[in-house]
């Protein structure tokens, strides 16, 4: 049966599938994830196709071609088992590197069951980023201020884009001006600016999704920043839930979800092919997404 799988580019609807499949897995997509995610690269959706029906597929995002991410791999249920999976992972490996400039490293966000299988195909382990869940109470507490009169939280879009990009890049692959125009103004959404003496000194975006909200990014120069940033976000998921993904490998990244008493409900293992991207980690207090890096 693997022999008569087609593997082919995603059409624009069939990405409206593949996000809810991946809702009905739990996954819990933002509202505007489909919309925002082809914008950034409408070549990156992979479909597998068995007589003529949609039953699997996957993102292969190329950032510019320096950087790729392999994410949203799904085979519905019903196809499991037959190997059809095998081919479709494979096909989009090799896919992406074909997309990349020589040399480009490629990473995944795998659930911890499918690590193995990862190894085998080349990727190497880094570090587990976690999802932990807060209850925020329908009027929560007034959100600290910033600590100084030399600090501000502002709009993102207010700040300047070559600012954010900067940034931005310190604790991203590569890149990504596409995704970032879409990102921080996406509608059901706050996306927030910290600052420092004039220049960004840590951003934060919150989306609202399937089930609550979920805030990725959110990368500060430090935990101060962070905890301002991390307050005014979770106000806006106000009588909900609020979901963060983060590093295990920043201890105060691990520190600020424990002390707003975040409790653990998923993971993933983060995994490269190739050299491990040069980050600022310090600053990665929570992952964009795990479907894109």
């Amino acid at each position: 049966m693997a022999d008569d799988l087609v593997i082919r580019n995603m059409t624009r609807a069939e990405l409206d599938q593949l996000v809810g499949w991946a809702a009905r897995e739990g996954w819990n997509p933002g509202l505007h994830d489909a919309e925002l995610f082809w914008a950034t690269d409408p070549d990156a959706f992979i479909a597998a196709d068995l007589d003529g029906e949609l039953i699997g597929g996957g993102a292969i995002t190329s950032y510019n071609g320096e950087f790729g991410f392999m994410g949203f791999f799904i085979v519905r249920p019903e196809f499991r088992g037959r190997g059809l999976g095998n081919v479709l992972w494979h096909a989009r490996r090799d896919r992406l590197l074909a997309r990349l400039q020589p040399g480009a490293s490629i990473g995944l966000d795998g659930v911890f069951t499918m690590q193995d299988y990862y190894a085998k195909g080349g990727f190497v382990f880094s570090h587990r980023n976690l999802r932990f869940r807060a209850d925020i109470p329908d009027t929560p507490a007034p959100p600290p201020g910033p600590p100084s009169d030399d600090e501000a939280i502002v709009p993102l879009d207010e700040v300047a884009f070559d600012q954010l990009l900067e940034y931005d890049r310190s604790c991203f692959p590569a890149a990504r001006p596409a995704f970032l125009q879409g990102w921080i103004r996406q509608a059901d959404a706050l996306a927030l600016g910290h600052m420092r003496h004039g220049r960004l000194s840590g951003y934060g975006v919150v989306r609202r999704c399937g089930e609550g909200c979920k805030i990725g990014p959110l990368f500060a120069d430090d935990a101060e920043a962070a905890e301002v940033l991390y307050a005014r976000l979770a106000a806006f998921a106000a009588g909900g839930p609020l979901f963060l993904d983060v590093p295990e490998n920043h201890p105060a990244a691990m520190a600020l979800a424990h002390q707003h008493g975040m409790t653990e409900v998923f993971g993933c293992a983060r995994m490269y092919l190739g050299p491990e991207p040069g980050l600022v980690q310090a600053r990665i207090f929570g992952i964009t997404t795990f479907e894109l890096g």
